[in-house]
């Protein structure tokens, strides 16, 4: 049975907290830990009552804790995670890797240092049914090689802390770990574009909405991408891939259509958490699997290295106008599959 300690007691830090000790097989939360210590007992007793940290070396440094789940906002990441890396102890954070391209570094090298793949990150979207079955359907060669691939990450609204960059780091994020895995072959980003068209009257002021970022893999693949964070009308994740032989559609999440009042209607999720509930438990069911027989699975700590470059790229791209480059100097050796 692994023994976890999770580290961050907010909202997704009680939810993964009771995902592990309620439906996850193998695994067991033993310690909690946040700054607040009410926050920490809070989640100990979500979960029957475990110990409680306001430390989170001391949780990781505990002789019963195997291994460790960060919670925290994304740019408290990065100590937690170097020491569980320390002690030898597998850790799974939640995206971003850190919020930041510098620390990103520090960890893949720390990593590396250790000699072990310790690190796993939480883009949860290589869990997601939809996305696996495109996958399938490209590997299998029948529809030939992707050249295009035309995508929106839409929801209904955001509060007024929601900023211009986060439509890239908070948002576009997720497309930008995913697609170049759902591609396949080996695919890494080239370079990236930010283009803003005419904005939405629901956009708070300050925040530029909707975007348009167009990305291009080294293999000469084309992403456009719209991120329209007030569309006002749901949660509406889609991905066309465009291939020599076909196109291939994103399926999206069944909901039932109804014929009512002259009308023919299917809901759309309200947000991300009910689109992607699923894709949770099965990626902390196989990161759990993974530590049991020393291997990973996921993103990478490399894969979150390359992912906050790439949005380092595009917010700079926001900033200029222009075509900016991805430079990562080549996947590690360690990090080769």
């Amino acid at each position: 049975m692994l023994r976890v300690g999770i580290v961050g007691c907010g909202m997704i830090g009680k939810e993964h907290a009771k995902r592990i000790q309620y439906k996850i097989q193998g695994a067991e939360v033993v310690a909690v830990c946040d700054v607040f210590e009410a926050g920490a007992k809070a989640a100990s007793d979500l979960i029957g009552g475990v110990k409680v940290y306001t430390d989170a070396d001391a949780l990781v440094a505990d002789p019963d804790v195997d291994a460790v789940v960060v919670t925290t906002p994304g740019n408290f990441h990065k100590a937690p995670i170097l020491a569980a890396i320390k002690a030898g102890k597998p850790v799974f954070t939640e995206k971003p890797l850190t919020t930041t391209a510098a620390d990103c570094k520090e960890i893949v090298d720390a990593e590396i240092a250790s000699g072990k793949h310790l690190v796993q990150v939480g883009f949860m979207r290589r869990y997601d049914r939809g996305y696996n079955q495109v996958r399938e359907m490209i590997q299998s060669g029948e529809f030939g090689k992707p050249m295009i691939l035309k995508c929106t990450h839409r929801a209904e609204s955001v509060d007024d802390k929601y900023t211009t960059e986060m439509a890239v780091t908070d948002t576009a994020i997720h497309e930008i770990d995913v697609l170049p895995w759902l591609i396949g072959d080996g695919e890494e980003w080239d370079e990236v574009q930010c283009i803003f068209p005419r904005q939405t009257k629901n956009a708070h002021e300050g925040l530029a909405d909707p975007q348009v970022m167009i990305m291009k893999t080294k293999s000469g693949v084309v992403v456009i991408l719209e991120v329209n964070v007030n569309c006002g009308f749901g949660y509406d994740i889609n991905c066309e891939v465009v291939c020599e032989d076909g196109v291939i559609n994103l399926p999206c999440p069944s909901f039932p259509t109804t014929r009512k009042n002259f009308e023919v209607a299917t809901a759309i999720e309200k947000n991300w958490i009910l689109r992607f509930i699923d894709s949770y438990d099965v990626e902390l069911q196989d990161w759990v699997d993974c530590v049991a027989k020393g291997t990973t699975g996921g993103s990478s700590a490399w894969d979150g290295y390359v992912a906050a470059l790439t949005a380092d790229a595009l917010v700079a791209a926001q900033k200029s106008g222009k075509i900016e480059k991805v430079v990562t100097g080549g996947t590690p050796d360690f990090y080769k599959k």
